[in-house]
């Protein structure tokens, strides 16, 4: 799917693009288990980072750095920031949780490179945007914490997620 270049390529309400959405919802994100998000997630931030034990560099005798880490620890962590006036479904989920997340977040990779991308495509999300190919992934992730705080007087709910592929 090739979209007409704006502001980069990317409509300004990605969620009013023509990307596949849950009916009603207002977010991009999806949280196996967490339903419909309304309300609750619009304006979220969400970051996608490699986990600590991916990066293991050690140098050699002759002081050249190598990469000695396993390919199997090539997992994302991810936190997942908001405020919004309604919380999200955080009753009775715990640290240890699996959930399967469709990101809000981005990845990319050069178009036509083979074994790309590096992860489930969330349907309806990919598109080239000259060399590159840009899709939002579908996690397996453990949930690793939340938190959630309220503003009375704003009626605002803040909550942030923080999980790690599984």
């Amino acid at each position: 799917m090739t979209f007409p270049p704006l502001y980069g390529g990317l409509p300004e309400n990605p969620v009013a693009g023509p990307w596949q959405y849950a009916a009603s919802a207002d977010t991009l994100l999806t949280i196996s288990g967490f339903g419909t998000m309304l309300y609750q997630a619009r304006g979220l931030t969400q970051t996608l980072e490699v986990i600590k034990a991916a990066s293991q560099n050690e140098r050699t005798v002759n002081a050249v750095l190598t990469d000695i880490s396993n390919p199997a620890f090539r997992k994302y962590a991810s936190k997942i920031t908001c405020t919004d006036i309604n919380a999200p479904p955080l009753d009775n989920v715990w640290p240890g949780m699996t959930v399967t997340v469709g990101c809000a977040a981005y990845l990319c990779y050069p178009t036509g490179r083979s074994g790309s991308p590096g992860r489930e495509v969330m349907s309806g999300s990919d598109f080239v945007l000259g060399n590159f190919t840009f899709y939002r992934p579908v996690l397996t992730m453990l949930i690793s914490d939340f938190h959630e705080a309220a503003e009375e007087w704003k009626a605002d709910v803040s909550w942030e997620l923080d999980l790690e592929e599984v």
